[in-house]
């Protein structure tokens, strides 16, 4: 019987063929998740903001690697990346902002729109803006980066995955901006059926440049393995749901 609360332990292959798009690609988890698709035979698009930091990543990864300048808060530059990419296979939505660790108390507009612009619109246009090329693609799969931060029902109760009784109400900006990629992610799925897996992961607390001036946290590369089994995931893999990057379902 097929345990739904635990990803499968087997992944697809890829093939040489396939296409995969990793948004804010040049570092963090969304670098060491570029890496190991190109481990499984992907050819991997690069997506950064700054094409230098782009290149740098891309020449670090080899050959297969490569480079696509892609602001996802501006449709000029998602529009021009579908045309330079053309075919895809795998959409990695892994670009994303922490404008501040605020409450309600001290949280700014500024922030929220910051968050929003990036972890939610941004997310959603590039999704929008490479469906065609995706429905194309025999084995389509979308993976959005979120966040345990963002689950109401982890936000609401002790969290086994962080501190529950320190965090508690603050980073009002980032995490509600996740809970809000958890539900696009779940009405995607929704919307689109079969026909592509959506799913979202969770990728655990990771030293990245995403908080400023962290000094703990785990290696991306253990979570960035997290989102690669959920962008090969087999033909009768899940779809619509939060994966923790251990493979265990999460809650919303």
């Amino acid at each position: 019987m097929t345990d739904t609360n635990r990803l499968p332990a087997e992944v697809r292959s890829p093939g040489p063929g396939s296409v995969a798009l990793v948004t804010g690609g040049n570092s963090g988890i969304g670098f060491e998740t570029a890496r190991q698709l190109l481990d499984h035979g992907a050819t991997v698009w690069i997506g950064a903001r700054d094409l230098d930091k782009g290149h740098r990543a891309a020449t670090e990864l080899g050959s297969s690697a490569r480079v696509v300048q892609l602001d996802v808060t501006d449709p000029s530059s998602v529009a021009a990346a579908v045309q330079q990419i053309g075919e895809l296979d795998i959409l990695i939505n892994n670009a994303g902002v922490n404008p501040g660790g605020e409450d309600i108390t001290g949280a700014t507009l500024e922030q929220l729109r910051t968050a929003y612009e990036t972890n939610v619109f941004g997310l959603i246009s590039v999704t929008q803006a490479f469906l065609p090329a995706l429905r194309r693609s025999a084995h389509a799969r979308i993976v959005n980066v979120s966040s345990g931060t963002g689950s109401l029902t982890w936000n609401s109760s002790q969290n086994p995955q962080f501190d529950w009784e320190r965090v508690k109400g603050g980073g009002l900006a980032y995490r509600s901006s996740k809970t809000a990629v958890n539900a696009v992610t779940m009405l995607t799925a929704q919307a689109l059926g079969e026909e592509i897996k959506v799913n979202a992961l969770a990728p655990g607390l990771r030293l990245t440049n995403l908080i400023a001036g962290m000094t703990a946290g785990g290696d991306p590369a253990e979570a960035a393995t997290g989102a690669v089994r959920l962008a090969l995931l087999p033909d009768n893999g899940p779809t619509g749901a939060l994966w923790s990057w251990d493979g265990t379902r999460a809650p919303w």
